[in-house]
């Protein structure tokens, strides 16, 4: 059946902060097709999913939502699926629910105007290929205005195959984006409206590639050519792997003014046995040691991580064993899931899976520590003076909230100042999540 071509669309993303990036480049490239985004409350011609696949709840948010497009009079818009449950399940999505008009992977959404020309025509519009070309060469230039914040993917894809992730099935291998793409882009965005970068990848500080001078660098020299660019305040980066944290990497932290003390190192683990189970390739000894280099660069430096409860196998004294790699760390910030297994990963086939109240009990107890860091490390701005950059509006009339160079936010009253702007604040008080602050002199912005 064919379908009129669209004329607005709207772009929903979920997971992670890579699928953000993706979600914005659609978006550019459907805006460079002629479309709209639909007005807020709208209905649009063409609503895309961009999916995450790390957690099996996230899977089935997706097909929950695609049932909420059903409009009051039994039409619906198009539909495309795009991101990581595209890639990992293809045409078995349309098989599953004939809602789904277009499905398309990480790796391949620069064709999506071809896909919505194939619905239009009545073919078939599925793509999850991996092509051996960047889709970064394929998609338009950065044209839209930025936030005070924004990212910026350099790297791609994993090599690493923890025996729990599903990412190098369906981000693929390895792959880095090239200086020079990487520093027009950054530029774009500058010019835009950012005065603060986050560089993506699923391993970001494995980046690699050649400068100008045709000189193969890492990671560093990439912040380093960042941090010479005018009008850019701030650089950050995400996500880490440990055994590609370098010492030239940790350096820059000590280094380069512009990149801030908030490190985000996932460990997923305290025991040795689970970390080798999990094909992490890092102990939890050489996991420590890596963060004492790093603060013995950095002092002040924001610690965060990642943990998984409830893995295969993992016993009490082992869970006891991550509790205690928590205490050692001193975490700012920790995001803490429980155990989900992935079809087609190995860790799926495992044998001893835990059972859910076990995990529940588990992440619970994770979490109240975790949470008792994170307060902590908030309580301990309470009384110091400090920049943060402006974001986004808050709940109440001349409130705004910004972020501290640590990633906190602090919430103010600043009828005077604008969302973009520098300004230094004095800490009033600090809650489990957020900071109260007061503003003590303006900056040039």
């Amino acid at each position: 059946m064919t379908q009129s071509p669209p004329k607005t669309y709207h772009v929903k993303s979920f997971g992670c902060q890579m699928n953000v990036y993706d979600g914005e480049r659609m978006s550019e490239l459907l805006t460079a097709r002629g479309m709209t985004p639909a007005s807020e409350g709208a209905e649009a011609d063409l609503v895309v999913l961009n999916t995450c696949h790390i957690r099996e709840k996230a899977v089935d948010k997706v097909y929950s939502d695609i049932g909420r497009l059903k409009r009051e009079d039994g039409s619906r818009p198009m539909i495309a699926v795009a991101g990581c449950v595209a890639q990992a399940e293809g045409s078995e999505i349309t098989r599953r629910t004939k809602a789904v008009d277009i499905v398309v992977g990480p790796q391949a959404y620069h064709r999506l105007p071809g896909l919505i020309d194939d619905v239009v025509a009545g073919r078939e519009a599925v793509d999850t290929d991996m092509p051996a070309h960047s889709k970064f060469e394929l998609l338009p230039g950065r044209t839209r205005r930025s936030g005070p914040s924004a990212f910026l993917t350099v790297q791609e894809g994993c090599d690493k195959f923890c025996t729990y992730c599903v990412v190098p099935y369906t981000r693929g291998a390895e792959v880095s984006r090239p200086w020079s793409a990487i520093l027009d882009e950054a530029r774009a965005l500058i010019d835009a409206g950012a005065r603060e970068i986050t560089l993506l990848g699923q391993n970001v500080n494995a980046w690699t590639g050649e400068d100008e001078a045709g000189r193969m660098q890492g990671l560093d020299a990439l912040i380093r050519a960042l941090d010479r660019l005018p009008g850019l305040a701030r650089i950050r980066y995400t996500t880490s792997h440990p055994n590609d944290m370098t010492q030239e990497l940790i350096e820059a932290h000590a280094e380069v003014p512009k990149l801030m003390p908030f490190l985000h190192l996932p460990v997923q683990a305290g025991s040795d046995r689970i970390l080798k189970a999990m094909n992490r390739s890092h102990s939890r000894e050489s996991y420590l040691r890596i963060l004492e280099r790093v603060r013995a660069a950095r002092s002040d430096i924001a610690l965060s991580g990642d943990f998984i409860v409830g893995f295969p196998g993992e016993t009490d004294a082992e869970f006891e064993e991550t509790l205690s790699i928590v205490r050692e760390a001193r975490y700012a910030q920790c995001f803490s899931f429980k155990y989900s297994p992935r079809p087609g990963t190995p860790a799926a086939d495992m044998a001893d899976q835990i059972a859910a109240d076990v995990m529940d009990e588990r992440l619970q107890r994770l979490q109240a520590a975790l949470n008792t860091h994170q307060h902590a490390f908030n309580q301990a701005t309470v009384g110091k003076r400090t920049t943060i950059l402006l974001e986004r509006k808050g709940r109440h009339p001349g409130q705004l909230i910004g972020k501290t160079p640590w990633l906190q936010s602090v919430h103010i009253d600043a009828a005077s100042a604008a969302i973009g702007d520098l300004i230094e604040v004095d800490i009033l008080s600090a809650g489990p999540n957020s900071l109260a602050g007061l503003i003590a002199s303006r900056q040039a912005a």
